[in-house]
């Protein structure tokens, strides 16, 4: 019988094919909180032992992965895609000092391949496992005429819990901590319409070999998102009450978003001369021949996160990082004391935080 839904393009037995092939993945990242399986109209999550909280705070946070998703339709590599969703999502709950419960994802195609989605899925799954996350339901929707059959987009949303008086933010800092920088595994998922600016303009296809990105151009800029939640939190529990604010280094660049997470009134001026950016960055900075500083508002230029920590407990608190396979160092440190704050950045995103700039010169 002639199924009038196939004929315009939507393919609902390859939409049944794809659930197949992820359920596994997903299944995977259940614990016993996760209340049902795969396939409901919503997912059901137990959160009965928020009644233990004195105040309990649920933090949530979406997001997708921006146009790095082109890069890996032209390379037709999925499977780390889903990974660099949940680092976008996942590590903005740890940001207040949350521990992560379940995430959703949402897939837009033009077209669906059952064994790409899966692809996707599994990705999102691996990232959902290593981070404590349940996933416990997502959507695929095939919209045939408005992407083309090989398009798609990703997207996800995901839910913690914090005691209330456990939330990290900007009013915990205080005169003299220490700014930690934690390293990025590299363009993370931020800042790729510049890099796809930057090779058009060279004549360089991601399809492209290339010594100075190590082979396929591509493979290189699909480095997945570095995963910071779990130890993160491993190190808050450690040190109580040593950590004060964390900041994701995302859009907006380096010192937008650690002004984010200080107070009104104090400043930072974050040391080049402690980290040397990764090698991708001064590729793509030669290439576009930009100075590297003149990308530091857009790339994080080999810092994935920033904790602003009290300055007795830093020393340990790198030392943990280190041990969790977290390169770490300090790059500044906070005052309040009055100065002329020209050329700083101060606050970003509607929030009327404190100041940063960054002086010197990278090393290397």
């Amino acid at each position: 019988m002639p199924n009038p839904y196939a004929e315009a393009g939507v393919d609902t037995a390859a939409g049944d094919l794809a659930v197949e092939l992820m359920k596994s993945a997903v299944a995977a990242t259940h614990n016993a909180s996760v209340f049902g399986g795969v396939g409901g109209f919503a997912g059901l999550y137990d959160v009965s032992f928020l009644k233990d909280f004195s105040r309990p705070l649920l933090a949530t946070s979406t997001d997708g992965v921006g146009t790095k998703v082109a890069i890996a339709q032209a390379i037709d590599k999925h499977d780390t895609i889903g990974l660099d969703l949940v680092g976008m999502v996942v590590d903005d709950i740890v940001v207040v000092g949350a521990k992560p419960l379940f995430m959703t994802d949402y897939i837009a195609c033009g077209r669906v391949v059952p064994e790409r989605i899966a692809d996707i899925v599994a990705g999102i799954a691996r990232g959902c496992s290593a981070t404590g996350t349940a996933l416990v339901g997502g959507e695929t929707a095939e919209h045939p005429g408005l992407l083309g059959p090989d398009d798609y987009d990703v997207a996800g949303a995901a839910v913690g819990a914090v005691e209330e008086s456990a939330v990290l933010g900007a009013s915990r800092v205080v005169d003299g901590d220490v700014v930690v920088a934690i390293a990025s595994s590299g363009l993370h998922s931020n800042g790729y319409s510049l890099v796809r600016h930057v090779l058009s303009s060279r004549g360089v296809a991601v399809t492209d070999s290339l010594p100075e990105f190590g082979g396929l151009v591509g493979e290189a800029l699909l480095e997945p998102t570095r995963l910071y939640t779990s130890p993160l939190l491993s190190v808050i529990d450690a040190h109580p009450g040593a950590v004060h604010s964390l900041s994701h280094v995302t859009g907006g660049g380096i010192a937008a978003n650690l002004a984010r997470v200080l107070p009104v009134g104090s400043w930072v001026e974050v040391d080049r001369a402690t980290w040397e950016p990764l090698p991708v960055f001064r590729v793509l900075a030669d290439m576009s021949g930009t100075p590297i500083e003149d990308t530091e508002g857009t790339w994080n230029l080999g810092i994935g996160m920033f904790a602003v920590v009290d300055a007795a407990a830093a020393p340990a608190i790198v030392e943990a990082l280190g041990t969790a396979g977290l390169a770490s160092w300090l790059v500044g440190a906070v005052s309040m004391s009055a100065r002329d704050l020209e050329g700083f950045e101060q606050g970003a995103k509607g929030v009327d935080g404190g100041a940063v700039r960054l002086v010197g010169a990278y090393a290397g």
